[in-house]
């Protein structure tokens, strides 16, 4: 149960909040049309973490608008994703967040204490580092430890080899790689956690912007690897955040 019902539910139960102040609250629409967009404020109800808002196509007065919206909600930190550094200069004049260049993500309400993980982040390449990025960043602002492993693949896989014992301690490893994208299978081989692979659209003219990596990476030989959507740094680190949730609850 999501934390903010089960506080609100407390309430009732110490008679600091009546049955019916409690029932308006939780009656209260689970989106509010803005116009331009439907804000989901119950998503932290159903999935455990708030509506993660999208950059790319949308006006930084857009972005400003939804996320305020959900910061009056009470839900003071917001994730925005794919946040160019134009459009986050101009989107932090009406909301004040934070933003991760590389990673190109904007972040209101600051970093939250790191409960789960550690999921470690690790890329064949330094070119994989702006998805890299992605994904430790998203990872870390919902509450996971990120160690990152960058440019350790599998041209060089002594790289790898030599962090052994850091990927042996994760509770997730995300790996992170264009070209052949040989790295998540390698690493799969290796450690006894779920990995999950990032096809990225580095490489030359045969890796064909990425899916060459995405169907090595599909098609891996190791077991317990899942792969996400090429370039898609964000997807993996909340699926990670997921996984160490899940295994928290145990």
């Amino acid at each position: 149960m999501n934390c903010d019902i089960r506080e609100l539910l407390e309430g009732v139960k110490r008679g600091s909040v009546t049955v019916d102040e409690a029932l308006l609250e939780i009656r209260k629409a689970p989106f509010e049309d803005l116009g331009y967009a439907k804000a989901d404020l119950h998503r932290r109800v159903r999935q455990g973490a708030t509506e993660v808002v999208y950059g790319a196509g949308k006006t930084p007065e857009q972005i400003a608008g939804i996320a305020n919206r959900f910061i009056e909600r009470g839900q003071g930190r917001v994730l925005i994703t794919r946040l160019d550094p134009d459009a986050a200069e101009k989107t932090a004049q009406s909301l004040e967040m934070e933003y991760y260049p590389t990673a190109r993500i904007g972040l209101t309400g600051g970093m939250p204490e790191k409960k789960y993980g550690p999921v470690v982040v690790a890329t064949g390449g330094t070119s994989d580092i702006p998805v890299a990025e992605e994904a430790a960043v998203t990872a870390e602002a919902l509450g996971c430890r990120a160690t990152r492993l960058y440019d350790v693949g599998v041209a060089g896989l002594h790289r790898l080899l030599s962090n052994l014992d850091t990927l042996m301690s994760a509770k997730v490893v995300i790996a992170i790689a264009g070209m052949e994208g040989a790295l998540a299978s390698v690493v799969g081989g290796l450690v006894d956690v779920p990995v999950i692979a990032v096809p990225t659209s580095v490489g030359y003219g045969a890796s064909f912007s990425g899916l060459s990596a995405l169907l090595s990476m599909l098609n891996s030989c190791a077991s317990g690897v899942a792969t996400v959507n090429i370039d898609n740094g964000f997807g993996a680190g909340y699926l990670a955040h997921m996984i160490c949730r899940g295994a928290g609850k145990e």
